[in-house]
């Protein structure tokens, strides 16, 4: 682990240092969660930010990873697009959390509105510039890298865009459930509904392929056939929970439905 540390800081130090403060948040949210009680859709309001600094340090972690291995890359675009516009996201979801206000799907007001907008707008603009990222990774060769290796980052990304690109079903809805209305039901910290259909199930399941097919290809597959049917079957658990939750669905379903899910508690 201290050799990957040094390894990704080597690598590249802008981002290494912007996950390590997206980790020091969440950390500190993390902990805010025991000491306040303030609720956004009966859950802690401070979950919310957890989870956005948390996958921030993660995405950051990964991109700094693969892109050193572009050639004719331009990195220090890339970094200040990633700190700019998921920085202002973790601050946003941050504040308002400290309200005890929505970020997400709050249009009450035109600033809310236009905030919230702001948001959208950021994540696609990274979401963009990392299918970009693996157009590169298909159009270059990369002969010092294993070819298992090679499609795992390639399919990864891919998988990567397509489920972020999910995220526009629940903008749009304002609503990340099929049945209810922004339903919570406290499953670990995730908070994903167990009476009801989930959209953020498929949504986690997809972003995350960026660091988890990369990992196991590397770590165990070490297969190049065995990689891409993996992959596949990776991309398929995340569409099947998609279809899944928008039949109505619950991943796990361990609760009753009750009559006042479209209560908000703050």
């Amino acid at each position: 682990m201290i050799d990957f540390i040094q390894n990704l800081k080597a690598r590249n130090e802008t981002l290494f240092y912007y996950g390590l403060i997206c980790l020091a948040l969440s950390i500190l949210f993390l902990a805010l969660t025991k000491y306040t009680s303030t609720q956004v859709f009966n859950v802690n309001a401070w979950y919310k930010p957890f989870k956005f600094a948390f996958s921030t340090f993660l995405f950051s972690w990964a991109m700094a990873w693969y892109c050193y291995y572009l050639p004719n890359f331009n990195i220090h675009l890339f970094n200040w697009s990633v700190i700019i516009l998921l920085g202002f996201e973790i601050v946003y979801i941050a504040f308002q959390a400290n309200k005890g206000q929505l970020s997400h799907y709050n249009i009450s007001t035109p600033i809310y509105a236009a905030l919230y907008s702001i948001m959208a707008i950021a994540a696609t603009l990274v979401t963009l510039y990392t299918a970009y990222i693996g157009l590169l990774f298909f159009t270059n060769t990369f002969p010092e890298l294993p070819t298992y290796y090679l499609w795992s980052i390639r399919l990864g990304i891919v998988i990567f865009v397509i489920f972020s690109f999910e995220g526009f079903a629940m903008g749009s809805s304002l609503n990340h459930s099929v049945g209810a209305l922004n339903d919570n039901s406290n499953l670990f910290i995730v908070g994903w509904s167990k009476t009801v259909g989930d959209l953020r199930v498929s949504h986690f399941i997809g972003m995350h392929a960026l660091q988890i097919l990369p990992v196991l290809s590397y770590y165990v597959l070490k297969n190049t056939k065995l990689t891409i049917g993996i992959s596949i079957v990776y991309g398929l658990l995340a569409l099947l929970t998609l279809i899944q939750a928008l039949q109505g669905k619950p991943l796990i379903k361990t609760d009753k439905p009750k009559s006042d899910l479209t209560s908000k508690k703050v």
